[in-house]
């Protein structure tokens, strides 16, 4: 039946008509359905074939679009790494020409770390900082230094790109798991390590978080709507601070060994006191966001409400009354079986 429904549909068709509404009615009625008698079968064999049918172009020039897609994102990671290699390029040069000058050398150091996109090569940073540190203080303290170089990392890595909660998981995790992996290496330094690591990842955040406040006085109207189509995504990832930071260790510990993970527990224990100050900064953020940005965001809010009486918004109200409608038709069927069959008991 179902093939008939098909062919019928396909001889019947006719694209002369200039809108989809007459071409679909004429189909309907040159095959003469009876509309009464449907399967689900059938009803899902008509809609397909004139589906088919009339989607048929616009199906190609999508897979034609999707095709230079992706050769468009292959073409941007292909630049970017471009990119970062000319910048490394640069840079090694620069050391070359400032290399017997130790006071330049490190000011040019610092100007690298805040021009490369740290986030692609942050494990191997922070694994041959943590391994640089080791080496240098013979002294055997190593905590200042690392955590202050952990500081920076973090803050680099984290300060131009957005604050929700997965970037920044994703930032901190990696920086952890480095510092883990040197760690595990070296378990006699691992207390240290780790307790450097994650004072250098707190401050770090502290730190972006209140850039990320002073840059909200400043910001252009533009980042302003960026800004706000995320605007509670935001106001509770802030909120959120010292929970996510928290998380954070507590994941890389039971993924570690027995050693690390009661390291990484403990450390976490006693630092859940000295959150504070990025509970104090976050909120504060949060605050000076709420205040100079809500007007925005009850606007965006407003549009939203005049989105929601869209054709598309109609219609999928529509769907979800459609599908309510299905279900209970559904449940009813079901209790009348169950009853039915307790009558017949």
């Amino acid at each position: 039946m179902s093939n008939t429904i098909q062919n019928d549909i396909l001889e019947s068709y006719n694209k002369r008509f200039k809108t989809v509404s007459k071409r679909v009615i004429s189909a309907i009625e040159d095959t003469k359905l009876d509309k009464r008698t449907l399967t689900l079968q059938e009803m899902r064999e008509l809609t397909s074939t004139i589906i088919n049918i009339e989607t048929i172009t616009l199906k190609d020039e999508l897979e034609a679009l999707m095709a230079k897609k992706e050769a468009i994102e292959r073409e941007l990671e292909r630049k970017a790494e471009e990119l970062q290699d000319t910048k490394y390029d640069i840079f090694n040069v620069l050391e070359d020409e400032f290399s017997e000058n130790e006071a330049a050398l490190s000011k040019l150091h610092q100007v690298k770390l805040q021009s490369i996109d740290l986030y692609d090569i942050l494990s191997e940073m922070v694994e041959s900082a943590v391994i640089t540190a080791l080496e240098k203080d013979s002294d055997g303290d190593i905590v200042e230094s690392t955590t202050e170089v952990i500081k920076e990392m973090t803050y680099e890595a984290i300060k131009e790109g957005s604050l929700n909660t997965i970037r920044i998981r994703k930032i901190l995790s990696t920086i952890l798991v480095s510092a883990i992996d040197v760690a595990e290496a070296t378990p006699n330094r691992a207390d240290q390590i780790l307790s450097s690591t994650l004072k250098g990842m707190r401050s770090g955040l502290i730190k972006a978080i209140d850039r990320f406040r002073k840059k909200l006085e400043f910001m252009p109207v533009e980042a302003k709507h960026i800004l706000i189509e995320d605007y509670d995504t935001i106001i509770e990832d802030l909120n959120q601070t010292d929970t996510l930071f928290s998380q954070v260790v507590a994941t890389q510990a039971a993924e570690s060994n027995q050693a690390i993970r009661k390291i990484l527990i403990d450390l976490n224990k006693a630092m859940s006191y000295d959150l504070e100050e990025l509970v104090h900064i976050s909120k504060e953020t949060a605050e000076v966001m709420k205040a100079r940005f809500s007007s925005f965001a009850k606007s965006a809010v407003k549009k939203a409400d005049i989105a929601m009486k869209s054709e598309k918004a109609q219609e999928a109200k529509r769907m979800g009354i459609q599908a309510f409608g299905v279900a209970r038709e559904a449940l009813g069927s079901a209790l009348k079986s169950a009853k039915d069959a307790m009558d017949k008991k």
